[in-house]
């Protein structure tokens, strides 16, 4: 370990304070904790961190909160692992429970509903500024910018499950992208891994049992569904919602298009991970159907498959961080799959600017090929209006996040009031 003395106390502070004002994603999330753990108190080295964040970004999951199980695990052994992720991830979680509790009770209110048709439009700038985030990070190459472009055409055109775009552009990246010289690493003792997954995939599917034994159809597919979402989320909380968003309005019907972007809009409120959205949605789906009791289940049972596995992921995998950082192939595969998160981000920055500024959308057909096509009679100049407004503040003034979608929301209420 590179610090010794912490005690519990300073532990629960740090950690604590992370997860209060762990606002604005995850760049502002690492950040803050490299100015806390490096800078402030020497908890970690400047390499060290480089190093658990650089593996943290391989992990399926949100990298910031398993950025934060890794330095509790380097200080305080798996019960600060435990402390650091749990201490990230409740007080989003939370907050993030009264909003859907808040949202299935009014959200069919008039004044709510001109609320979030604001918010609606922010939301389609916020998943542009990540496109072009993510954009700038990943693009290093034509190579790497023709993987993006199948990866939306794949998605977009065809409806390729997320899950084969994931593992095509890995197979592309390893066999197609270049590789970085290998560093020589030796393997570390492996003698905790297979007890350690073996007691984690134990508590990650054990509530399946139970809700097995009762019945509980509904539950069944939430879990199961949340537990595949947690493997393949790769490339951050945008990557996926694409992915979720076509499988919960689409495949299941739980919620519609709107209701998703309506989650990912409160999500960007909260601090703690985006990927807490899950909980919203499972939320507001089992308030549809079952009203508060079966909602709560499945928010709780969401939270258990969607969190359970990264605190799995690192304390399964973190004494291999050397190791698995000196392997060139797997380095090119991971950039690959980088990649293809530009395309699948693309899609859905496509998706809900169209779900956002045209009241009717169709669908064109011929075999494989099915694309979404908005009527351009039904365009909403309201929605347009703020979308480019919040563009504008976001892209190109650098308004806090906040801030903008407040403004988004009360020009959706003016907008609504006036006409």
């Amino acid at each position: 370990m590179t610090a010794t003395g912490q005690d519990w106390p300073d532990l629960w502070r740090v950690f604590g304070r992370i997860g209060l004002l762990s606002f604005g994603g995850p760049a502002a999330q690492i950040a803050m904790m490299h100015r806390d753990l490096v800078d402030d108190r020497k908890w970690l080295t400047e390499e060290e961190y480089l190093r658990a964040l650089s593996f943290c970004m391989l992990l399926p999951g949100p990298e910031a909160m398993q950025l934060a199980t890794y330095a509790g695990w380097r200080l305080k052994g798996v019960a600060g692992g435990f402390l650091a992720g749990l201490l990230f991830v409740l007080p989003g979680a939370f907050v993030i429970l009264a909003l859907a509790a808040a949202y299935s009770a009014w959200g069919e209110l008039s004044f709510v509903q001109a609320l979030f048709f604001g918010v609606k439009a922010c939301v389609t700038v916020i998943v542009i500024e990540a496109l072009l985030r993510v954009a700038k990070r990943a693009l290093k190459g034509n190579r790497h910018r023709l993987i993006a472009i199948l990866a939306f055409v794949a998605i977009f055109a065809f409806g390729v499950p997320f899950p084969v775009i994931i593992a095509a552009a890995a197979l592309t990246g390893a066999l197609w992208l270049d590789r970085p010289a290998p560093k020589p690493a030796a393997l570390p003792a492996h003698g905790h891994l297979v007890p350690t997954l073996g007691i984690g995939l134990i508590a990650w599917f054990a509530p399946f049992a139970i809700i097995w034994a009762a019945g509980q159809q509904f539950l069944l597919e939430i879990g199961l569904f949340f537990s595949k979402l947690a493997v393949v989320t790769f490339g951050g909380a945008y990557a996926v919602l694409a992915y979720m968003t076509q499988t919960v309005a689409q495949y299941y019907g739980w919620l519609t298009t709107g209701q998703m972007i309506d989650a990912l809009g409160l999500a960007e409120t909260t601090p703690g991970p985006l990927i807490l959205v899950t909980e919203f949605v499972a939320y507001v789906a089992g308030d549809i159907r079952g009203g508060a009791g079966l909602a709560l289940a499945a928010a709780a049972l969401t939270l258990w498959v969607t969190f359970v596995p990264c605190f799995l992921w690192i304390f399964a995998f973190a004494p291999y961080i050397g190791w698995i950082g000196s392997r060139p192939r797997l380095q090119a595969a991971l950039a690959g799959i980088t990649a293809s998160v530009v395309g699948v981000i693309g899609n859905l920055a496509v998706v809900f600017a169209l779900h956002v500024l045209f009241a009717r959308l169709g669908t064109f057909n011929a075999g494989p090929l099915h694309l979404t096509v908005p009527d351009p009679t039904s365009l909403d100049f309201g929605a347009l209006a703020i979308l480019l407004l919040s563009g504008v503040a976001l892209l190109r003034l650098h308004w806090p996040l906040a801030g903008v979608l407040a403004g988004s929301a009360a020009l959706g209420v003016a907008i609504q009031a006036i006409g």
